[in-house]
């Protein structure tokens, strides 16, 4: 594009922005090519409102230049492409069809397929396939706390994460509520523990033979008290806590359910096709 043409579309955008609540200018033509134009609405339409006037230009001026080069593509391929390969027909039937069998589909899992997947289905698969759920790392549950050093009270605290009564837990949350700078039972959760240290300055470099020898890991520094209760542990090669791998297994059974439902609609659609008639099979002769 001529480098006067290109001021002279960037000074038109920028009037036509600024007078862009005239009616007259609703239609103009901002770039043409071959027999194809491109109107100022078009482009009003893709730069959003309440950006500035230099931000609205560029986003215009790009806007009309992706145009001219998606359009002059096209008009090469028109021109360089033979008419075999310019018949896409098919293609867009074959897309079309793939749309609206998927859509139907989606339509009739979301209505029909149930979702339902009970704790005694996720146990029984997990006892079936429990050597395929192997922990790639070690997994805790655990209690985090953080603590102003100079309201903690270890010993306490300890005692607290080692008598897992209810009435014991209690008094931890009520105590953290109180003093506690974090607080966290990851949900009550298996977690990993890499994710658990990443709380507390502190590196363990053997986590199989910390986890094997401690149940506490406790860490100070001059503004805080770090304190990890390790409740229970599994180690990396180890089978995976049920608990651990249930969503997987969920997944994994409804993934099993959807392909068995969509399955059954297929063969369901055609049996009925044949009771009604709908179709024809006819022989082919060699």
């Amino acid at each position: 594009m001529p480098r006067n043409k290109a001021w002279y579309i960037i000074f038109f955008i920028w009037f036509a922005f600024a007078c862009s609540g005239n009616k007259d200018n609703a239609d103009k033509r901002v770039a043409r090519v071959g027999d194809k134009y491109l109107y100022l609405s078009e482009v009003e339409d893709f730069v959003p409102n309440g950006v500035s006037t230099s931000d609205s230009t560029l986003m215009a001026e790009d806007y009309i230049k992706k145009w001219i080069q998606k359009e002059l593509l096209i008009k090469k391929a028109e021109e360089n492409l033979t008419p075999a390969q310019k018949d896409v027909a098919k293609e867009i039937e074959e897309y079309r069809n793939s749309l609206i069998i998927y859509k139907y589909k989606n339509e009739l899992l979301a209505q029909k397929m149930d979702t339902v997947v009970s704790a005694q289905a996720i146990e029984d698969y997990y006892n079936e396939h429990k050597e395929t759920f192997i922990l790639n790392r070690n997994i805790v549950r655990a209690v985090f706390l953080k603590v102003p050093v100079e309201v903690a009270n270890p010993d306490q605290l300890k005692l607290y994460c080692e008598n897992k009564t209810d009435e014991n837990f209690q008094e931890l949350k009520e105590y953290c509520l109180q003093y506690a700078k974090s607080f966290d039972t990851f949900n009550d959760s298996w977690v990993g523990f890499s994710l658990v240290l990443n709380n507390i300055p502190e590196q363990i470099e053997n986590q199989d033979r910390f986890l094997a020898r401690n149940s506490f890991l406790e860490k100070s520094d001059s503004v805080y008290y770090y304190l990890v209760c390790i409740r229970d542990y599994k180690l990396a090669g180890q089978p995976a806590p049920v608990e651990y791998v249930s969503d997987q297994i969920k997944n994994l059974l409804l993934n099993k359910r959807k392909q068995a439902f969509l399955k059954k609609i297929e063969q369901d659609i055609y049996n009925e096709g044949m009771r009604n008639n709908k179709f024809d099979i006819y022989d082919v002769e060699k």
